[in-house]
């Protein structure tokens, strides 16, 4: 029985999550996928989709049957190549993706994480109270959320201070991959191919400096087993998830925080709220929107049947509103209790930075709260339209100095 067959079983939705009117505002459509069912199928490109929580979380942690070696994106490997060589954490199944990710796991550990704290801390200090004392308007992409996460994930991992700029095209470049190849997609290819070259050189073994993250899983790697390539290949698959995500959460903080002053109004009162206002922007207006698996047999999901080489988007950002596990979901709520959203993804493929981009939040959000008494839109917000993430280009505000 084909997929299309089955599909008559699942609503039919004539949505295109990858459009621009899409991208730019999805709630609504959001909305209408998680009333629709359980599971839909989306007839514009004939993949099934997932935007309540219980369903995305099931396909998530089912990695036995939902696989990511097929690729995460909409294109499935098995049956055309990839545009580029697979990730070794992202794209890969136990047993690989198991002894890969246990390379970074047993260095990126809390106890390392704690000894980061300070210095993080005193840069995100250091940031926000420069940029703050400059009065006027200012940006709080460019100015804030993209300065502070280059600076202190590079220094972090090791990486050459000349050529920095290169990781956000790279980053944009991989996301904008998951989805189909669309203007998206070949503008982020085209500003990626000059990215490419450093980001290679970078992760090159004997590149990074000898005291970083990078030398470290290199090291690591090569007692495990990697080859040279292999090795710069894990690395890669680490920068290239480090740095566009930790932005965008810290730019759609700033904004959330803007648009709802007494929220920055209780972190102020309280910045220890910082890792909570950071969690509920994760959840709220989460950097990475969606996901796909493959169906490597035949099975189901919430009574709809799914063949083997389905392809299910999973739409994380619906499922971080969805009413059925969240009380009052569209409200940006920084006391909220927001542990078991998707933002971060679920089970063995869970977002391996995510500690590290919790930290960077946190210390930026204390930052904020030390050093602004008030926070406000200047202008009107320019949405970064990706196929994958959700964050800001631009975002003018005028920051009044504790």
């Amino acid at each position: 029985m084909t997929a299309e067959t089955l599909a008559v079983k699942a609503p039919v939705l004539d949505l295109d999550p990858f459009s621009d009117d899409f991208l730019t505002d999805p709630y609504d459509a959001h909305e209408q996928m998680r009333e629709a069912g359980p599971v839909f199928w989306l007839e514009r490109y004939g993949v099934y989709g997932v935007a309540r929580h219980d369903e995305v979380a099931r396909v998530l942690t089912d990695h036995g049957t939902f696989v990511s070696s097929r690729g995460v994106g909409i294109s499935d490997f098995v049956k055309e190549k990839p545009w580029r060589p697979p990730s070794l954490l992202l794209e890969a199944d136990p047993p690989q993706h198991t002894k890969a990710r246990q390379v970074v796991t047993k260095i990126l550990t809390v106890k390392l994480l704690r000894s980061l704290k300070d210095g993080f801390q005193a840069h995100a200090d250091e940031l926000v109270a420069r940029v703050a004392a400059q009065g006027g308007v200012v940006d709080g992409v460019h100015d804030l959320a993209e300065p502070y996460p280059l600076a202190v994930f590079p220094d972090f991992i090791g990486l050459s201070k000349d050529g920095r700029e290169n990781l956000l095209p790279y980053g944009s470049m991989v996301f904008n991959t998951f989805g189909p190849r669309n203007g998206h997609f070949e503008r982020a290819l085209e500003r990626g191919a000059a990215a490419q070259g450093w980001i290679m050189e970078q992760c090159r073994p004997g590149s990074p400096s000898p005291d970083g993250l990078g030398a470290q899983i290199h090291a690591a790697a090569a007692e495990a087993g990697f080859n040279e390539e292999d090795q710069a290949k894990l690395l890669r698959s680490f920068l290239s998830a480090g740095v566009d995500t930790t932005v965008h959460g810290i730019g759609n903080a700033l904004q959330c925080l803007a648009e709802n002053p007494e929220q920055f109004t209780a972190l102020r009162e309280d910045p220890s709220l910082a890792r909570a206002a950071f969690e509920e922007t994760v959840r709220y207006s989460s950097p990475v929107q969606t996901f796909f698996r493959t169906t490597n047999k035949a099975t189901e999901v919430s009574g709809i049947a799914l063949p083997e080489g389905s392809k299910v988007l999973m739409f994380l950002a619906a499922a971080n509103r969805d009413p059925r596990q969240w009380e009052n979901p569209s409200a940006f709520d920084i006391r909220r209790k927001a542990a078991g959203h998707v933002g971060f993804g679920f089970g063995i493929h869970a977002c391996l930075g995510q500690m590290l981009a919790r930290l960077e939040g946190e210390c930026f959000l204390t930052a904020l709260a030390r050093h602004v008494s008030r926070i406000e839109l200047a202008g009107e917000p320019q949405q970064q339209l990706n196929n994958t993430l959700r964050g800001l280009d631009s975002l003018p505000l005028r920051l009044t100095a504790a």
